[in-house]
């Protein structure tokens, strides 16, 4: 069901970073209509612009690892979600119940991954 809303916020959005490319703030409203509107691919494209931008952010990191569990690229959801508990993402109970994150928590990689994270943020 398409939301007439969520269409106007999209135009909306990509106009403005149109506009200026590099607007972060515009980018990530927009990558978080992609997401919700089920457009993984586009939600992708602009959280790894993100990435590029703002580097040391751990929630860039963190939503880029969401947009890769999306699409199934697990390996690089792995790389980024460590990155972004490594620059200081500290919701370790929000990891478990993220929707976003449910194909890397099906991994039998993670249960491993999330003990080390639980060991680092202990300390």
């Amino acid at each position: 069901m398409r939301d007439k809303h969520d269409d106007f916020e999209i135009s909306f959005y990509e106009e403005l970073i149109k506009r200026n490319p590099n607007f972060v703030q515009a980018l990530s409203c927009l990558g978080d209509i992609y997401t919700k509107r089920g457009l993984y691919k586009e939600g992708l494209k602009v959280d790894e612009k993100l990435v590029r931008l703002r580097p040391d952010d751990p929630i860039v990191h963190y939503n880029l690892a969401c947009s890769l569990s999306l699409v199934g690229d697990i390996e690089r959801a792995f790389k980024h979600l460590r990155y972004a508990v490594l620059l200081g993402y500290e919701d370790l109970d929000y990891i478990l119940k993220d929707p976003d994150l449910k194909n890397v928590c099906k991994d039998p990689r993670f249960n491993n991954f999330f003990d080390k994270l639980k060991k680092i943020k202990t300390f």
